[in-house]
């Protein structure tokens, strides 16, 4: 029987990493694709690595300087967050990560002879990320089978998003089923130089508050 290629993009963040896990899981063989975008949090390639160590068969660090662009906290000179989860769309927000990402993982898809991606994002316990909701991803995968070759030849790309109606709780409980070691993952956007989570961030709060809601040890390495 022929294996299906899957294109994960893996930031190194939980949610991609347990995302890449269900994929392996559901019998794909994983190209993991990482966006080296010039982020501030620069830890997280390291903990991209580590898992695509374990989980992927390819793994790609792609590099793509979003400073040149700045918008965000995340690649500009901006301050990150510090007072709890934000209303509205954060200072966090990179301007379309989202779908450059899955641009650049449609485009190694077509090239591999894959047809599946699969992204982490979720549309329950996030920051507001527009870039994170069911119709976007929706919207995406009809785009994909209009702007490739393989989709105007009949071939049409399927975007999965398993997380996507999960829970920061749910997303912990499934790391700990797949047998994942969590701590392995990092989620903060502000990390100490020797990459030790800020523990104030939304992301690092997210992450916490799933962890407790869980009812599971928080594996993180906080300062």
């Amino acid at each position: 029987m022929t294996v299906r290629s899957a294109v994960v993009l893996l930031s190194g963040g939980l949610d991609s990493m347990v995302c890449a896990a269900l994929a392996r899981e559901g019998g794909f063989r994983v190209l993991a694709l990482t966006i080296d975008y010039n982020q501030r949090h620069r830890v997280e390639l390291e903990a991209a690595r580590r898992i695509a160590a374990e989980l992927a068969d390819r793994h790609i660090v792609l590099p793509l300087d979003f400073r040149a662009f700045g918008g965000s906290a995340l690649t500009d000179e901006v301050e990150v967050p510090k007072g709890g989860i934000e209303e509205g769309i954060p200072v966090t927000y990179v301007p379309a990560r989202n779908t450059i990402f899955l641009s650049l993982a449609l485009g190694w898809a077509e090239a591999a002879g894959a047809r599946d991606l699969f992204v982490g994002v979720n549309a329950l316990d996030y920051s507001g990320y527009p870039d994170c909701r069911p119709e976007f991803i929706s919207a995406f995968e009809a785009l994909a089978s209009r702007a490739t070759k393989a989709g105007v030849e009949g071939e049409a790309f399927t975007v999965h998003a398993p997380l996507q109606h999960m829970t920061k709780a749910d997303i912990a409980r499934e790391a700990a089923r797949l047998g994942l070691d969590a701590g392995v993952s990092h989620s903060c956007y502000d990390p100490a130089p020797d990459g030790a989570a800020c523990r104030l961030c939304d992301a690092c709060r997210l992450r916490a508050k799933g962890f407790a809601d869980a009812s599971l040890p928080d594996p993180t390495r906080y300062r």
